[in-house]
């Protein structure tokens, strides 16, 4: 069997629609009725302080809340209906549909197992592969996310290489299955300048040309500019602001979508 992971239209390429979403542990409600809809192919970004809400909408959409939240509304990715999925089912959607990019890449690798290993788990699950398929293919992801020496990088441990690489690896991890929706969590949080923009470009790159849909959370609106065509505003677990990037840059209403460009330089 050959499993495909080069450059084509993912298999699960499907529109995701939140409807009033709202989320609560115990007697407090984190999210206020999250509202928005995401097309095959589009990347959108969130943005917003600590504790704004974005992360946490984004783990709601992926079935990673923890087990004492309470979720109602409506996440329907396709056909699908998410909330109220058992979490046997919406484990079997990550990797497969939805694939998940977090921010620090050392805590979302295992330091025990080589990164070849762990960027074909997702793959390993759906598919049957012979151990030569899956080198194969972890050999084909490596090249595809940039990085360089793919055979030496596949039978490395995350300890082994940069921050960069490591990033690199977590995001082909989470695109080995051709998900047709991948949620990236301040990505590129820890990298430095030079790596961060070359961590961008891949995201770019991984959307652009197919129907992969993208949700790119950041609390830097400079960093967000480079990779999102449309950003919701989230504070105090509410959005406040959404449009076009461009829209939001030019013409912000909300005072805090002002203070985020400010803090991002005033001009993009």
């Amino acid at each position: 069997m050959t499993v495909t992971t080069s450059g084509t239209s993912p298999a699960h390429a499907l529109p995701l629609e939140v409807n009033d979403l709202t989320v609560s542990i115990g007697d407090t409600e984190l999210l206020h009725g999250i509202s928005f809809s995401l097309a095959p192919g589009e990347r959108l970004g969130f943005i917003g302080g600590s504790g704004s809400g974005k992360t946490l909408t984004a783990l709601a959409v992926a079935g990673l809340l923890p087990e004492e939240a309470e979720v109602r509304g409506s996440i329907r990715l396709g056909d699908t209906e998410l909330v109220g999925k058992p979490d046997r089912e919406l484990a079997a959607l990550r990797g497969e549909r939805i694939g998940v990019v977090f921010q620090e890449p050392k805590t979302a690798l295992n330091p025990l197992l080589r990164l070849g290993h762990q960027m074909t788990e997702a793959l390993a699950l759906h598919y049957s592969l012979s151990r030569a398929e899956r080198k194969e293919a972890a050999l084909r992801l490596a090249a595809r996310v940039g990085l360089k020496d793919p055979e030496r990088i596949v039978r490395a441990y995350p300890h082994e290489v940069s921050g960069g690489q490591r990033q690199r690896a977590a995001i082909a991890a989470a695109i080995s299955a051709q998900p047709g929706l991948l949620l990236a969590d301040e990505p590129t949080t820890a990298l430095d300048v030079t790596v961060q923009k070359g961590v961008l470009q891949l995201f770019r790159e991984l959307t652009e040309g197919d129907d992969t849909s993208l949700v790119f959370i950041t609390h830097d609106l400079a960093v967000l500019a480079e990779v999102a065509e449309r950003v919701l505003v989230f504070d105090g677990g509410r959005v406040i602001e959404e449009g076009e990037i461009a829209q939001i840059l030019e013409a912000p209403v909300h005072p805090i979508t002002r203070a985020l460009i400010h803090a991002a330089g005033g001009e993009l």
